[in-house]
């Protein structure tokens, strides 16, 4: 179904969907809250700007029963602290991963053909003592300016091989289209993108004489504008 027809009600359900299908470690004895209601309601109130526990709990009491709801919170607002358990519960890259599928959904096209920019960068504000801060790749959706994916840059590494990490997670990119700077102008990234059936527009810089040289004799005036 395009994004575009479901409602908010709708994207909301399918986030809740993919919330609960990871498991819940909490214990049954005593649970109030489902994991996948307090993860929905935490992630929508860093949304709405919340940037510590204290500040989630506090929107969530502030939300109203409507609200918390139609997050999965159906036995009302749950404590700073809960959240703060339900969140050490899980694996960092969880929330990502699931926000990405979520956004993934809501991704607009262009021409037919769904276009992701794939580009990294250091976190801001992270670096801690003498460790540098950490170095992330991202898959951005066109359109929504939404992230859809990250993945950690190895110390020891780079971005190339993280890129083609990144695109590994996503399940389908048939007929999508990725663009990327001169870094990843690389076969094997090239066919790791044309193997699962997307297409690729990169940028070719004169530090690659060869490729730069052919390239520049293809008849470019010749090729029309859209």
């Amino acid at each position: 179904m395009p994004s575009s027809c479901l409602t908010a009600a709708a994207r909301s359900q399918y986030l809740l969907d993919l919330l609960a299908q990871l498991p819940d470690p909490q214990k049954r004895w005593g649970r109030r809250h489902s994991l996948a209601g307090l993860l929905a309601v935490g992630i929508a109130a860093v949304t709405a700007g919340s940037r510590s526990f204290a500040a989630i709990g506090q929107w969530a009491a502030d939300a109203g029963a409507d609200v918390l709801a139609g997050l999965g919170a159906v036995r009302g607002p749950a404590e700073e602290s809960t959240f703060r358990r339900a969140f050490a519960l899980i694996s960092a890259g969880v929330p990502g991963q699931v926000i990405g599928a979520w956004l993934h959904t809501r991704a607009t096209q262009a021409g037919g053909r769904l276009v992701i920019a794939v580009d990294g960068k250091a976190v801001r504000g992270a670096r801690n003592g003498e460790e540098k801060a950490p170095h992330l790749v991202a898959a951005l959706a066109h359109g929504i300016g939404a992230v859809l994916g990250q993945a950690a840059v190895d110390a020891k590494s780079n971005e190339i091989p993280a890129v083609r990490e990144l695109l590994k997670a996503f399940t389908d990119l048939a007929g999508a289209v990725i663009t990327a700077g001169a870094l990843h102008t690389q076969s094997d990234t090239a066919q790791a993108i044309t193997g699962r059936h997307a297409g690729c527009v990169m940028t070719v810089k004169a530090n690659m004489p060869a490729l730069y040289k052919q390239l520049k004799k293809l008849p470019w005036a010749a090729i029309p504008a859209t």
